[in-house]
């Protein structure tokens, strides 16, 4: 801890050495306190990194819809073309159990 030493009026220093007294602590603790809780109150947040938020696209369902933007301008290149499935699909057909 570092010692400091401030210039109080005599009638604030009266005041401080009360409190202290019917507090039962001792003054520098009063003022460590009175200090703390002032600074706390006054210290601006601190600014958020530029990087909070970059990737924000506007979309509000793009957990949901992710396959279909991802995959939507995306061309086949030879390979067997794969069906895509509606929503909600079971990949069954209808009318047909599994065996």
């Amino acid at each position: 801890m570092k010692r400091t030493t401030i210039f109080i009026p005599e009638a604030l220093e009266g005041d401080l050495q009360r409190y202290a007294r019917r507090a039962k602590k001792p003054t520098a603790w009063v003022v460590r306190e009175a200090i703390s809780t002032f600074l706390a109150s006054r210290t601006a947040p601190q600014p958020r990194p530029l990087s909070v938020g970059l990737g924000d696209s506007g979309r509000s369902d793009l957990s949901e819809r992710f396959e279909e933007l991802l995959f939507a301008d995306l061309k086949p290149t030879g390979g067997p073309k794969l069906a895509r499935r509606k929503a909600g699909s079971s990949g069954r057909a209808r009318g047909r159990r599994a065996t």
